[in-house]
């Protein structure tokens, strides 16, 4: 096992190991970030915004995960509007949940009914088609976020389901308004009467068609975006173990499926033994039982990472896989971000 646990820098001299490429290629607008829950999405979101906020015009990070992390990354709270990161002059931030888009949007369709006839229609018609609500939702966010002029885009994005069932919004759409096609040819006539009898409180057929079109037109339009390599792409992250290797393999599959482009893996928590050894060594140096244990552990926990990144690297050999390295304490707040962020354009170097 010693022989396994030594990760030498040789091993990956004809790789290009880092982000880099994302950085250079000027064309992207949308950069998702995205993996298993607890692998590190967050850290590589908040540090790759830095690192493009250094090569572009300006850069939006956001949070379409319910469970924001943003705010504690950089020390600073954010809201549904995109705001200024500190220390930064050209780097915005906004955590955003799409639940929320969507009740505005029911509010929204109230105040143009009149009365709560759209809403409560509105609200039945989404609520009966799986998916649908949330689809709307991202679409509206999606509206927003395209009125903005920010040169580049990175998604801090949910866990994996979540993510997946994000991108497979376009095409639950599509399905979603052929139900509804065939429901306008069937019921009509009869929607239209029922707004009549009522005053007009309710929707009128044209009315509420117009509003869904209007959302299938957008996410379309994001869809065509996303399916282009110039514009989009998906940052995979996880970490040297079992589960998180089995869930990078379903995301990549799937993002090959709905044709989104990937080709950069970032594994965290890697641990380099040359320093963590002698780290164990040092520290515990009056208790040589203590440190003896340590220094077991410590090569054991690396020659199973080694078994994991070495799995990495065979199964996507034409991706550029990033190893950031484990720190001795938690990557917070704006001045260790942008430390940490090195490590992504010069992966290979060891940790201080």
């Amino acid at each position: 096992m010693a022989s396994a646990a030594v990760l030498d820098e040789d091993d990956f001299e004809d790789l290009d190991p880092s982000l880099q490429n994302i950085v250079d290629q000027d064309t992207l607008k949308w950069i998702f970030v995205g993996g298993k829950g607890g692998v590190g999405k967050t850290t590589t979101s908040c540090c790759l915004s830095i690192r493009l906020a250094s090569a572009r015009e300006n850069v939006l990070v956001i949070s379409t995960d319910p469970a924001h992390n943003l705010s504690d990354a950089f020390g600073q709270k954010f809201s549904s509007e995109p705001t200024l990161v500190g220390g930064f002059e050209n780097l915005y931030c906004m955590e955003i949940d799409p639940s929320g888009a969507m009740e505005e949007m029911h509010a929204q369709m109230a105040a143009a009914g009149g009365g709560g006839g759209m809403a409560s229609i509105f609200s039945d018609l989404t609520s009966s088609i799986p998916g649908i609500d949330e689809a709307m939702g991202f679409a509206e966010i999606m509206k927003q976020v395209q009125t903005m002029d920010f040169s580049a885009i990175v998604f801090d994005t949910a866990p994996t389901g979540h993510t997946l069932r994000l991108l497979s919004f376009p095409s639950t759409l599509e399905k979603t308004f052929a139900k509804i096609m065939g429901l306008k040819s069937k019921f009509g006539g009869i929607f239209n009467q029922m707004s009549s009898m009522f005053g007009g409180q309710m929707p009128s057929q044209d009315m509420l068609m117009g509003r869904l079109d209007a959302t299938r037109e957008i996410i379309q339009q994001v869809n065509r975006q996303f399916k282009d390599p110039t514009k989009t792409t998906f940052v995979c992250v996880c970490i040297p173990e079992f589960l998180s290797l089995y869930e990078t393999e379903r995301l990549v599959q799937e993002l090959t499926k709905y044709d989104i482009d990937t080709h950069n893996i970032v594994v965290n928590q890697v641990l380099f033994p040359e320093k963590e050894i002698a780290s164990c060594a040092e520290s515990l140096i009056d208790d040589t039982t203590i440190a003896g244990d340590c220094v077991r552990k410590c090569i054991a926990r690396q020659g199973m990472q080694r078994k994991y990144i070495d799995q990495i690297f065979d199964l996507y050999e034409d991706f550029n896989v990033t190893l950031m390295p484990l720190l001795d304490g938690e990557v917070r707040g704006v001045d260790s971000l942008k430390t940490f962020s090195q490590y992504m354009l010069d992966p290979v170097v060891s940790a201080d």
